[in-house]
């Protein structure tokens, strides 16, 4: 009897680095030392598909378009090769020679087809496979390389364009061991792609985006494999996208069904077609974590339960929801044929579908051409021969995901509250009652998914479906880094909490060094403004403008904290928003800079504005942030003038004798995409013309962000700046600005607070402590994330999953659940992080408690 194979799919983070060549190589050992086959299915490098689609664009356009791209993959693979002990593989440079040949073909012809598409992009397995090959050989295992295009073979559909024919191709599962025993010659240990196959006339096409997840499912029923295992960057199936929500829980086990339901509403560690394959032919899938093996798994198998559950919470982004209103569809037989024959005849497939006597609404997650091209613009056109069509773009579905979801609506009342300020376009019960959905606006997408995270999982710690939260997975993430300021300050920080009392503390040297790092590494920005808004103790201003910044003020009281502290000599922006409009009189007594939101102001008082200079704001069209309550831009935000109506405000501007120096946008806060300052700065320098020769800045305004959650990235500083550089040389005697706020103070920033009661109530460990949301609202308000240590046992292994929660009479007043801590007792000191910035600024006194007291270290 012939060994059993075990299937083995490793996505793009798994294959990038050397280290985790050291765990493949492990796994492929052990499976065969277990008496088992071991086929890897691999993904392209982490990057390498973008990259790849990056020099098709680049060739089309001409010159020497693509050599950039071309070259970053050379680099990138040779690498991973010097990394992991080896030389380049002579078929992987062949690869890249293939590679430069097609790209010559595409700067000629200024386009590339779905056809060569598909061969190009099939670049990246082929070339992470070749070099895996070589890899795992130098680590003694020997792995036959197999061409995933020998053995899966498309079936096209009737009426594929060829864009699905190529990029996006169905390839049937089958059961045929002896064709992979054939490929295989034998070997304990197969490598082979993911994402590629064949069409029937033997040319190359892809699986879409996330296809190696199929491919391996395609490959495990081929064989008729033991198991499938997906390796890739989280252990498994959570109970929300752990990126966005830490405290969800792992998932140990679910069925197929339910698998299925959450890869297709938004659990990305998943491809949704991935599923079926295997589900047909009873193979458990396991999803593993590369970087740490040892980690629990989900388990995805036939299901055992059938009981009511609420298993998850999902959102995805990018939904586009048409609606289409007539009269004539109410009780007309062949209405709702004739409504969905043109998404079939032009290639569109509707996800959800909800109707009503006079109007149908359906929602597209994928959009051919997007929502600006000329697909959806016939399809728009064919349906309003039918009737009224109304289009919402972009749109965000959240789903609650189970079993018979219909059965627990009792259960879902309390948490639906979380919709009560956020409208809902559309509600979808799936036919197999998986799913209970809500078409939202996309901005309020993710907000939503932690409040209901939150209403349905925060009381069942013990559920034996689940597992640890992702928080305790990762080991001390509450922890700030190794390096933070407070380690060295420990002694000092325990002495000003010791009356027991809750404290705000800054740590000066961190806020000039933050400082520092900006205007050194931004060189192209003239001018830095500190948004006091983030926090305006004295200390923490003087510390900024010690460092040469100015200082940014959004109401007069901030102008006159400024001017008190700081004197005359440091420059002052007034930002206001619908302020009354004696405080722009008095901050232009001050000597501040003037900033508008709109000409209606110069109507409001004529005589204050003649002979001033001012700056408009500009709203470009979109926004950015953490949270969709800091994002400042778009057609929603009450700040800023359209940008399409420059002109208006331009000519009431001259007409009140008014001159305009300067352009300001804000996109909102806690940005962490280094690209987002340029693209304001080309929608504000484009305006430049129309204003004339008196514009002498521009300000790209602030939000530089901190990481918020665990495993955000930090602003890319260096990027940021390597993207505003051209800028700044296009704009000449145009001056750059930027208006930092929680960049420089979030971090030099704790709240101390002293825990006052500790008890057991069910399953939950409650942590009381002496200050709440009267001192840091942005948990309640935002479902903010800090991170939080327990100060008085630093150094101890963490033992208890903890609710830190406040003395404030609302159910709201939790400022951290679900924390991995040493167990804290009375008596001890919780710091949590990241706090130096809308903290003390957005206390109250709220149940007349005062709010924590602030104090300035060095």
């Amino acid at each position: 009897m012939s060994r059993p194979w075990v299937v083995l799919k490793f996505g793009g983070t798994s294959v990038a680095a050397a280290e985790h060549w050291d765990t493949i190589a492990a796994e492929a050992r052990g499976h065969a030392a277990a008496g088992r086959r071991a086929l890897l299915v691999c993904s392209a490098l982490a990057g390498a598909t973008n990259r790849l689609e990056q020099a098709l664009a680049a060739a089309a356009g001409g010159a020497r378009g693509g050599e950039t791209e071309l070259e970053a993959l050379r680099a990138a693979h040779e690498g991973l090769a010097h990394a992991g002990g080896v030389a380049p593989p002579p078929e992987v440079d062949a690869l890249w020679d293939e590679l430069a040949r097609w790209l010559a073909g595409v700067r000629l012809t200024g386009e590339a087809p779905p056809r060569l598409t598909a061969k190009v992009l099939a670049l990246g397995e082929l070339a992470s496979t070749r070099l895996g090959a070589a890899l795992l050989e130098a680590r003694g295992v020997a792995a036959r390389w197999i061409d995933a295009r020998e053995l899966l073979v498309s079936a096209p559909r009737p009426r594929d364009l060829d864009a699905r024919r190529y990029l996006e191709a169905a390839v049937p599962a089958a059961h045929d061991p002896a064709r992979l025993e054939a490929a295989s010659a034998g070997a304990a240990v197969a490598i082979t792609q993911g994402f590629i196959a064949r069409t029937p006339e033997g040319d190359t096409c892809l699986l879409g985006r996330g296809g190696s997840d199929t491919s391996g499912a395609l490959f495990a029923a081929l064989a008729g494999a033991e198991r499938l295992e997906i390796w890739t960057d989280v252990p498994g199936l959570f109970t929300a996208d752990p990126r966005e929500v830490p405290e969800a829980r792992l998932l140990h086990r679910v069925g197929y069904r339910e698998a299925r339901e959450l890869a297709t509403l938004g659990a990305r560690v998943l491809h949704p077609p991935c599923l079926e394959p295997v589900a047909c032919a009873g193979i458990p899938v396991a999803i593993r974590c590369t970087p740490d093996p040892a980690l629990p798994r989900t388990l995805i198998e036939a299901a055992r339960e059938d009981h009511p559950a609420v298993t998850a919470v999902t959102h995805r982004r990018g939904t586009t929801l048409l609606t289409i209103s007539t009269v004539a569809m109410w009780d007309a037989s062949g209405f709702l044929a004739r409504l969905f024959a043109p998404f079939e005849q032009l290639g569109f497939s509707v996800d959800l579908v909800g109707t009503s006597e006079a109007a149908v609404s359906v929602t597209l997650d994928r959009v051919p051409g997007g929502v600006e091209g000329a697909p959806f613009a016939a399809l728009v056109d064919r349906l309003r021969d039918l009737g009224e069509v109304r289009v919402i773009h972009p749109c965000a579905v959240v789903s609650i995901v189970g079993r018979r979801i219909r059965s627990v609506l009792g259960e879902l009342g309390g948490a639906l509250g979380a919709f009560q300020d956020r409208p809902v376009h559309l509600v979808s019960n799936s036919s197999e009652d998986l799913n209970l959905s809500f078409v939202v606006d996309e901005d309020d997408g993710a907000v939503l998914v932690r409040r209901l995270h939150a209403a349905l999982f925060a009381d069942r710690a013990e559920d034996p479906r689940l597992g640890p939260a992702w928080i305790r997975l990762r080991g001390g993430v509450d922890e700030l880094p190794r390096e933070a300021w407070w380690r060295r300050e420990r002694e000092a920080l325990l002495a000003l909490a010791v009356d027991g009392r809750a404290r705000y503390a800054y740590h000066l040297p961190t806020v000039r060094e933050r400082a520092r790092q900006l205007t050194g590494t931004l060189r192209s920005v003239d001018r830095f403004y500190y948004a006091m808004k983030a926090n305006p103790f004295p200390a923490i201003l003087e510390a900024v403008a010690s460092e040469g910044l100015g200082i940014e003020c959004v109401s007069i009281d901030e102008v006159r904290r400024a001017r008190d502290v700081l004197g005359d000599a440091v420059p002052l922006l007034f930002t206001p928003n619908f302020c009354p409009v004696e405080e722009y009189a008095a901050a232009r007594e001050a000597g501040a800079e003037l900033t508008l939101d709109g000409p209606h102001l110069f109507a409001a008082a004529p005589s204050l504005w003649r002979g001033a200079e001012v700056a408009l704001r500009i709203d470009p069209g979109w926004g950015l942030g953490h949270h969709a309550k800091v994002t400042t831009g778009g057609s929603r935000s009450k700040f800023g003038h359209p940008a399409g109506d420059t002109a208006a405000f331009l000519e009431a501007a001259a007409a009140a004798g008014v001159r305009v120096r300067g352009l300001h946008a804000h996109l909102g806060s806690g940005i962490l995409d280094a690209a987002a300052w340029a693209g304001v700065g080309r929608a504000l320098a484009a305006l430049a013309e129309a204003v004339g020769p008196d514009l002498a800045w521009i300000d790209l305004g602030g939000g530089l962000g901190v990481p918020e959650r665990p495993g955000q990235r930090p602003l890319d500083l260096d990027a940021l700046e390597a993207s505003l550089h051209p800028l700044a040389a296009a704009l000449g005697p145009v001056r750059l600005r930027m208006e930092p706020g929680r960049f420089l103070v979030a971090e030099a920033g704790v709240l101390l607070a002293p825990v006052t009661q500790v008890r057991r109530k069910g399953d939950a460990l409650l942590v009381g402590v002496a200050t709440g949301m009267n001192s840091l609202i942005r948990p309640a308000l935002y479902g903010a994330w800090h991170p939080i240590v327990n100060l008085s046992r630093l150094g101890d292994p963490p033992d208890a999953f903890v609710q830190v929660v406040g003395p404030i009479c609302e159910s709201g007043d939790v400022l951290g659940r679900d924390r991995w801590l040493p167990e804290p007792r009375p008596g001890d000191l919780l710091l949590i992080g990241f706090a130096g910035a809308y903290g003390a600024a957005m206390a109250s006194r709220y149940n007349l408690r005062e709010p924590a007291r602030e104090v300035a270290l060095g």
